[in-house]
């Protein structure tokens, strides 16, 4: 297994380290995928590190299940060009039984009629190795994703999570160059999206050389999972970074929606009259919710009137429409029992920080 952590360095040498890894990890260049007439991928080029978690994030049709198939070998195209490099191979050309590459599908692909070893094993025997070598194996991917006493279960005895940690256990028993995620959490519920999120998670700590790719439509995998996320629109890269930066620092409103509610206002409406960027007329003020606060009215220099709340559990949402603005009313987002519990139709004034707001391109 791909269990060795890497071995401490100076930091004189962080920067031989990173160019270690980087080279090691997944390269893509110029990369387009057109089908008849629709171009899918549109000259894409990435980077991935070796060691390094990626989600690629994206509505559906924007092509990050095509980049996911494009690693694995999966693409059949029209109109296909771009150079695929995995631990620096050229995987660009090579069928996908030997890029050495782990995948774990949506619908977890397990064998009905095999035990939950022989799933795990099946790989393995493909490549002939011997039954001592299997059994080792097979037993090691098994404790690794906390099923070690299940070998000899039938997949239709298993919940969805343990018939989904088997899928794991048998993209990992091979030793892959780069781990391969098809919206894994996408079928769970939503308490058993969090605890396999944490196990993801600790599986990544737990192999710190091994590069995953995952594929989601869904933000909070995102932010909670990724090294870096790359979110997508219409074949192209929108940002890509970390999910702070992504979440604080958006490109545009775009990337500003998809990671979470954002206020998007004319910069006039949060930027004091003599600051710069009041007067910008070609980008949106971007501020979250949470960012913002409910005081007394005259308290702050926005000034509205409650228009809504809604109750969430622990967090309430509240709709505030201000009195400069009357149109786009701005959602705050509040802790429950963190001060009084706003009315609606309450006058009230909002207080920020102007470190908060960032501009946006629309």
């Amino acid at each position: 297994m791909n269990t060795l952590a890497l071995s401490p360095r100076s930091r004189d040498n962080a920067t031989e380290l990173a160019h270690e890894r980087a080279f090691d990890g997944v390269r893509i260049e110029h990369l387009s995928v057109r089908f008849g007439t629709r171009t899918v991928l549109d000259d894409l080029s990435l980077s991935i590190a070796r060691g390094e978690f990626l989600t690629v994030l994206g509505r559906s049709g924007c092509g990050k299940t095509t980049l996911l198939r494009f690693i694995a070998g999966f693409v059949e195209a029209d109109g296909l060009a771009g150079r695929l490099t995995v631990a620096g191979r050229d995987l660009t050309h090579m069928p996908p039984f030997q890029r050495n590459l782990g995948v774990l599908f949506q619908s977890y692909a397990l064998f009905p009629h095999l035990s939950v070893f022989d799933n795990v094993a099946f790989g393995l025997r493909a490549r002939r190795l011997k039954k001592a070598d299997i059994t080792r194996r097979v037993t090691d991917a098994l404790k690794l994703v906390q099923l070690g006493d299940a070998g000899h279960i039938m997949p239709a005895q298993l919940s969805g999570g343990m018939q989904q940690r088997v899928a794991l256990a048998r993209s990992l028993v091979i030793e892959p160059d780069v781990l391969l995620l098809d919206e894994p959490l996408s079928a769970l519920d939503a308490n058993l999206r969090a605890s396999v999120r944490s196990e993801l998670n600790a599986l990544h700590e737990r192999l710190p050389n091994l590069t995953i790719v995952c594929v989601t439509h869904d933000r909070d995998d995102a932010l909670v999972l990724s090294d870096r996320t790359l979110l997508m629109r219409d074949g192209r890269i929108a940002q890509l970074g970390t999910p702070r930066e992504l979440y604080d620092a958006p490109n545009d409103a775009f990337v500003a929606r998809y990671l979470g509610a954002a206020n998007l206002l004319p910069p006039s409406i949060l930027f004091a009259l003599g600051d710069a960027r009041h007067g910008e007329r070609r980008k949106l003020a971007c501020i979250r919710p949470e960012c913002l606060s409910i005081v007394p009215l005259g308290d702050a220099r926005l000034h509205g009137t409650i228009a809504s709340v809604e109750w969430y559990g622990s967090a309430l949402s509240v709709s505030v429409e201000l009195d400069a603005l009357p149109d786009e009313p701005v959602l705050v987002s509040m802790q429950r029992g963190h001060g009084r519990m706003p009315a609606k139709g309450a006058r009230v004034s909002l207080k920020y920080e102007v470190e908060d707001v960032v501009l946006v391109s629309e």
